[in-house]
């Protein structure tokens, strides 16, 4: 049996397991973070435990539905009165200062992408926009990595990013906020036009006019199967109207 489970978080990525009688064994481990869903089947119902790690642990319950859905607990907002103009200029990793207003962004649709080379999801987020963004950047389309990492050192965090950048082979600018994931200021620090940043990857869709079109927070990534795939597929529709305009 293979999966994922999508929250409002984003996907746990690929998981596989069995079941065995009455029992669901469901589990991941991606080098760093390990997940165990432990199961009772009951016809269309599960009642378990899910193990994160070694020491967290929480229970749950499952029902098959024809109409799943989530709450949109994570979104992410312009906040009343702002123009939808950005205004950010951060470090990239060879420390040079780039910034929104940079002339190479101009007139251009640009996707700007909250990541840090220490999440899962960013990792398939990002294998997905390199792929686009290296097929597609002689079409007006720019993309900009803004990363809060797990330390303001910034050549600790550039060291991590090095690594991250080379894996996925990014060629759009990974810029360095100095403001780090656990900070509960990060958004006054870096984008104080929303409300929280609640969730890692949120990606921001700028216009050619430089105003926010879309906000996207979590990612489903490819282990969540027709979800990954109708993401994509709204995607690509969203950018080629926004090419077009």
């Amino acid at each position: 049996m293979t999966g994922s489970v999508l929250t409002p978080y984003g996907d746990d990525r690929y998981l596989e397991g069995i079941v065995t009688g009455d029992s669901l064994y469901f589990s991941g481990f991606d080098g760093i973070h390990s997940l165990l869903f432990k199961a009772l089947v009951n016809g269309d119902k599960l009642t378990g435990v899910q193990f994160s790690g070694a020491a967290s642990k929480q229970s749950f319950k499952a029902y098959k539905t024809a109409n799943p859905s989530l709450p949109n607990e994570a979104a992410m907002y312009l906040k009343p009165g702002e123009s939808g103009h950005l205004n950010f200029s951060f470090k990239d990793l060879d420390g040079k200062q780039v910034s929104i207003n940079d002339p190479r962004f101009k007139n251009k649709v640009v996707i700007i992408d909250l990541m840090g080379s220490w999440c899962p999801n960013c990792m398939d987020e990002t294998a997905f926009l390199s792929k686009y963004y290296n097929a597609n950047k002689d079409k007006g389309v720019e993309v900009i990595s803004l990363a809060y990492e797990l330390t303001t050192d910034f050549e600790r965090s550039r060291k991590s990013l090095l690594k991250f950048q080379k894996a996925y082979n990014i060629t759009y600018p990974v810029l360095i906020t100095g403001v780090t994931v656990t900070d509960k200021q990060r958004t006054e620090k870096t984008l104080p036009q929303f409300t929280p940043i609640k969730m890692f990857p949120t990606t921001i869709i700028l216009d050619k006019t430089g105003k926010v079109r879309k906000i996207d927070t979590g990612f489903q990534g490819p282990g969540t199967g027709s979800y990954y795939t109708n993401y994509v597929k709204e995607f690509n529709d969203l950018m080629d109207k926004l090419l077009a305009e």
